[in-house]
């Protein structure tokens, strides 16, 4: 069994960076656009309405707040393994080097939970904002080619229709495809399609928050933290809400809002100078984002009562276009804000699997998984099989299933993956004090530690259902490591011997 710790020499890491196919195109203002295209999408334009009625109030910003720290203490740690490891594979890739083989198999294996379900919820979120627009232009699609077959039918119960035999989210799916064809073509192509999606919806962010602010009730933000007290939840459960634990429950429920910055490290082989573009683009990145989702959070608490997101149509899943249209009246304005987040959010699906292939692509190489997720095109220079076979399971599973639940279930890969980063970084700087970093992280031990703290106390908090389905995923990946990854791991087969030190 010891040979589950053993970890994959760093001499490794630089043979893999000099002998990559992938193409490096990126420079530290595309990266830095990868992680504001992940960041600014179903935060702002879905998760401020659940946040603000489910969990704190007005005091949402707080929970941005809170979670904001959490991520820049991980945002740090990341930096530094960024600028050290400067590879695929994310904290993945660095636990491997620093902690062990098991642990970087399970962050990895977190990692795939986190952008999976990411994916397939920022994919279900964009049909229901595409669908907006279609009524908008009087266009309605049949309610069983817009719902997963579940949906479907609370839908047709609430409206007096006939249960339907068939369900499947038409536009889920094929935005999927969409997304997952522009990902084949290559990595280039794709972040110039972010680029120009990043700077439409983040001046409609900067717009709804300089003229929303203007509509500002202050009768709305009074009391900003509201009295704790039981509400009916979305899982249909009564729960407490509000005060001082709605905040923490509020800033657990919102950080699957926060894995942009994780994405970046994932393009780490396509950087053109990633020890210093890569923890540039990570720190900025967060920095820009958590002002945007604070300010955002106060401005559309102030526009539209809390309460209201739960009561008024669409609020809950729309609810920047509702507040706005609720608190101007600016009907142009409300398109305008619909097609950005139909828009926008094809970016966040685009980072998403995008950082979740680059993680299959460095865990195959390493042999814990099958060969064919490291084969690399010939011409386009990407990992077509591995993208489009994940590209087919997300559209499939985001089509037939239910998963609003299950962002709770992202935010712990996320937050999973942040914390073994935070003591990986410790670790390693203990190990090996020697080696050449290109970025440090200040003040280590009070960074690293305050990190893994805030994040396992935001784990404790998530929804008990989501954490004991992570338990079960991550249960289900020791199985798949010690009936396959363990056997075919390329360093328990001595294939990086030559790396290891005399």
């Amino acid at each position: 069994m010891s040979n589950i710790w053993k970890t994959k020499p760093l001499g490794a890491y630089e043979a893999d960076m000099k002998k990559s196919e992938l193409k490096r195109v990126l420079g530290k203002w595309s990266l830095t656009a990868i992680g504001i295209g992940a960041i600014i999408g179903g935060g702002i334009f879905v998760l401020t309405g659940t946040g603000a009625y489910y969990h704190a109030g007005p005091a949402l910003a707080l929970s941005f707040v809170v979670a904001g720290i959490a991520c820049i203490f991980a945002a740090l740690c990341y930096a530094e393994f960024a600028a050290l490891l400067p590879v695929e594979g994310s904290a993945y890739a660095y636990a491997y080097g620093t902690v062990g083989e098991v642990f970087a198999w399970l962050i990895g294996w977190g990692l795939v939970l986190e952008y999976a379900m990411g994916s397939m919820t920022v994919a279900v979120s964009w049909s229901g904002y595409f669908n907006k627009f279609l009524k908008i232009i009087n266009i309605e699609l049949p309610y069983y080619l817009t719902n997963d077959f579940s949906t479907a039918k609370q839908y047709a119960v609430s409206h007096g229709l006939t249960e339907p035999s068939f369900a499947f989210n038409l536009p889920a799916f094929i935005i999927v495809l969409i997304v997952t064809s522009i990902l084949v073509k290559g990595t280039k192509e794709a972040a110039g399609a972010n680029n120009m999606i990043v700077i439409l919806k983040t001046s409609v962010v900067v717009f709804v928050i300089v003229v929303g602010a203007l509509f500002i009730n202050m009768d709305n933000l009074t009391p900003f933290i509201p009295d704790e007290k039981m509400i009916l939840q979305s899982d249909g459960k009564m729960g407490a809400a509000y005060g001082f634990n709605g905040i923490i429950a509020g800033a657990a429920a919102v950080f699957f809002a926060y894995i942009g910055f994780d994405a970046v490290s994932t393009q780490a082989a396509e950087a053109k100078n990633p020890r210093k573009d890569i923890p540039f683009a990570i720190i900025t990145s967060l920095l820009v984002c958590t002002v945007l989702y604070i300010l955002m959070s106060l401005v559309l608490t102030g526009m539209m009562n809390y309460k209201d997101f739960g009561t008024v149509p669409d609020a809950l899943t729309a609810p920047v276009a509702v507040a706005f249209e609720k608190a101007t009246g600016m009907d142009w304005a409300v398109i305008l804000i619909t097609v950005a987040a139909t828009i926008g959010l094809i970016s966040v699906l685009l980072v998403m699997m995008l950082g979740q292939s680059r993680i299959f692509l460095g865990m195959a190489k390493d042999g814990l998984l099958p060969g064919m997720f490291k084969e690399i095109h010939p011409v386009r220079k990407t990992p077509y099989k591995n993208t489009i076979l994940l590209g087919i399971i997300v559209a499939t599973v985001a089509a037939l299933t239910p998963i609003s639940t299950l962002v709770h279930m992202c935010s712990f890969g996320t937050l999973f993956a942040f914390t073994m980063v935070c003591f990986a970084v410790w670790l390693l700087r203990i190990r090996k004090p020697e080696l050449k970093r290109g970025f440090k992280t200040p003040m280590l031990p009070v960074v690293a530690s305050s990190g893994i703290l805030i994040n396992i106390y935001l784990i404790i908090n998530l929804e008990a259902s989501a954490i004991y389905m992570a338990i079960g995923w991550l249960a289900l990946g020791l199985l798949i490591y010690f009936l396959y990854g363990r056997r075919n791991s390329v360093l328990n087969k001595g294939g990086y011997d030559e790396f290891m030190e005399k």
